[in-house]
């Protein structure tokens, strides 16, 4: 009885995750950059009261003006337009928080043998993708929720996930928040306000807007989706604009290094030095709907 041997044969095809782009910058600004420096300072500086102009309106018994301004402080000059002082200011400084690096080897064999499915290339922006993109990104919507001026303990459901947005922009209207701005929700979320008989949703959006998760505007607001594990635990959405958070990445370096010492193969190398924060003054353009938040 004759024995065939069949021939087992892998796909140079590779089984890919499924995987998300950056989001982030829909709702990020890179004001500030740190070049040179771990840490910068950011000055608030504060305003002057408004006074009653001190114009004489009655004369003294000699005849002379008298003007209608009293100041009991001492060491203040005073004018007719009121007491002079200097304009306060507070420092916010914000330094580098996250220094992160990955490194793999891919032998050349195996490379080779695997019909070239290891390939340092690819590994490379698979790695990025999969596992970069999606720290930075955590990150910096953890750094946004914590951030927030204000925070709204509410469970969503289909009757009120339209007014908890309505809500948020009304918060932001009374804070002089510009327009332009994004609700950031988890896919919970945005079901449930698909179901919202009040919402209407419009889903014409441009495939640049696409790539960076929108898929709806309601009311001028743009609708970002993103998994629920991106944010923090218990949000329903945050509502921004992006003049409220800052990220900035000062080094993001990748190599794939050939036949180095001791490997015969690609060494693949990867650092990213990054951080985020929320600036004082722009905390109320953050606005978070949660239920039981965990941060």
């Amino acid at each position: 009885m004759s024995v065939i041997n069949l021939v087992t044969k892998f796909s140079p095809l590779v089984d890919e995750k499924f995987y998300n782009e950056s989001k982030t910058s829909l709702v990020t600004n890179r004001d500030y950059d740190f070049i040179g420096t771990r840490s910068i300072k950011i000055y608030t500086v504060e305003t002057a009261p408004m006074n009653d102009y001190g114009r004489p309106v009655t004369l003294d018994e000699n005849g002379n003006p008298i003007v209608s301004r009293e100041d009991t402080a001492s060491n203040v000059m005073v004018s007719r337009y009121g007491a002079i002082n200097d304009l306060s200011t507070s420092v916010q400084e914000v330094s580098m928080e996250k220094d992160r690096s990955f490194t793999f080897a891919i032998d050349k064999m195996d490379e080779d043998e695997t019909l070239g499915a290891l390939n340092a290339g690819s590994a490379l922006a698979r790695q990025l993708r999969e596992v970069v993109i999606p720290e930075v990104d955590k990150y910096t919507y953890g750094k946004m929720v914590a951030g927030a001026g204000k925070v709204e303990n509410e469970t969503i459901t289909s009757n009120n996930a339209y007014a908890s947005i309505l809500a948020g922009n009304e918060y932001m209207d009374e804070k002089y928040v510009p327009a332009d701005r994004t609700v950031t929700c988890t896919p919970k979320f945005y079901n449930l306000l698909k179901q919202d008989k009040q919402a209407v949703l419009e889903t014409e959006i441009g495939q640049n807007m696409r790539i960076r998760g929108v898929i709806a505007e309601m009311d001028g607001v743009a609708i970002q989706k993103v998994p629920s594990n991106f944010l923090p635990e218990g949000t329903n959405f945050i509502l921004s604009h992006k003049v409220a958070t800052t990220q900035a990445i000062k080094l993001a370096e990748y190599k794939v290094n050939t036949d180095p010492q001791g490997i015969s193969g690609s060494l693949v190398e990867g650092r990213i030095y990054y951080t985020a924060f929320v600036r004082n003054n722009k905390k109320d353009a953050l606005y978070v709907s949660a239920d039981g938040l965990s941060l």
